[in-house]
């Protein structure tokens, strides 16, 4: 704890705590259904390969029948991918391609590179073993295997193992319905002539970009001055059929910032102030059933809470079983010599010699670091870093989906 702040880890605990994960199953698609999250884990009702196959072009026979380097067999048969030969005789080959079935008889492949055809025979330039390019029932994938389990969010390489093994279809969660709006008088929308002290509003872009990334499915409310009875009516409205309220802006305690009250008033709500940087203020709560989460108006603020906090918490909400993204052990290529009392985490990016360098200015108001950068390096609380250490990088690869 840093004075009336929690730590990183405590305020990660305590809002995963306060998860309640959908229930609700749909069946959809296998093709459309990466992005998803697997709510029921799919077994296999298959071997596969359904059958032995050959794993290249060539000529199936009994490694028996080739005692010597230039052995001369005739070719019996031509057996495509998508056709069935039938039993291979003694002292015969079969002509085969990648994927066919290998007949019954054979016990290997010569690939067709140490073949040499000729008239109505193969000349085989080689001494093979039994099993050599064959493809054995279900050595990937046994009947009654579990292929997927649940809680998987599903990657373009799961649907397709998934429709390998002939399922057209997968159980998965509903997608979450996640309300968002700005807040600040000042914030004006791209396009819009900048009046005195207004800012064009860049938190609304990125956090749509963001759930949309996650795959939620995102009402926006627009930008709410700062004003109590909007700010109150807005929520109001934004609870209804959404299973989480976003807000950027007025989570901290001046005159002008009205979401703590508004919250208060048309729910409940838990005020947290974080040991992080950037960050600090972040507020968890609940408005007529829906979950709320406020983050800070600053944009890398922001961009860095969502990432750290709230993504995990939407992952987690949407059944995810795995809600903590891999991080890097790395080289340091800066050096960090004034530490800060809170936990920081520095935009930074991966190099061609495999350390980490830092962006220049790391400033909360920098929102160019985060585009500069492909990752966060985590600083804990107090640590001094010098060149050549190792330092913990968390890339946005894992952070953004």
């Amino acid at each position: 704890m840093n004075g009336n702040m929690l730590s990183f880890d405590e305020a990660y605990e305590k809002l995963l705590g306060f998860v309640r994960p959908v229930r609700e199953i749909e069946n959809v698609d296998t093709m459309v259904a990466a992005g998803r999250v697997l709510a029921v884990a799919l077994h296999s009702t298959i071997n596969q390969p359904p059958m032995d196959n050959s794993a290249m072009d060539g000529y199936a026979l009994r490694a028996a029948d080739v005692p010597a380097a230039g052995t001369r067999l005739p070719v019996s048969q031509r057996i495509p991918a998508g056709s069935v030969g039938h039993a291979l005789q003694p002292g015969t080959a079969a002509r085969i391609f990648t994927g066919a079935p290998l007949p019954p008889g054979a016990d290997t492949v010569v690939m067709q590179e140490l073949c040499e055809h000729d008239g109505e025979d193969v000349v085989i330039d080689t001494v093979p073993t039994p099993g050599e390019a064959v493809r054995r029932m279900g050595e990937d994938i046994a009947e009654g295997e579990e292929v997927l389990p649940s809680g998987l969010r599903l990657t373009p390489q799961a649907v397709a193992l998934a429709a390998s093994v002939g399922a057209a279809q997968l159980p998965v969660y509903r997608r979450l319905k996640v309300a968002v709006f700005s807040t600040g008088s000042e914030l004006v929308m791209p396009g819009e002539p900048l009046p005195p002290g207004g800012i064009y509003n860049s938190n609304r872009f990125m956090l749509r970009a963001l759930l949309a990334g996650l795959g939620c499915e995102v009402e926006d409310f627009g930008i709410v001055p700062d004003r109590l009875d909007q700010t109150r009516d807005v929520l109001r409205r934004a609870a209804e059929g959404h299973d989480l309220i976003l807000t950027s802006g007025g989570v901290s305690v001046g005159e002008e910032d009205h979401v703590k009250p508004a919250v208060e008033a048309e729910g409940s709500l838990d005020m947290w102030k974080i040991a992080m940087k950037p960050g600090k203020p972040l507020a968890y709560g609940r408005v007529h059933g829906a979950a709320f989460i406020g983050l800070p108006g600053n944009p890398v603020s922001s961009f860095v809470t969502f990432l750290l906090m709230v993504r995990p918490f939407l992952l987690a909400t949407q059944g995810v079983s795995e809600v903590a993204p891999p991080s890097l052990m790395l080289r340091a290529d800066f050096d960090w010599p004034r530490p800060d009392r809170r936990r920081e985490f520095l935009r930074a990016r991966m190099n061609a010699q495999g350390g980490v360098e830092l962006f220049a200015n790391q400033g909360s108001a920098a929102l160019n670091s985060t585009v500069w950068a492909n990752g966060l390096v985590d600083i804990p609380a107090g640590t001094p870093v010098a060149r050549g250490e190792l330092v913990r990088f968390l890339p946005y690869g894992d952070l953004l989906h």
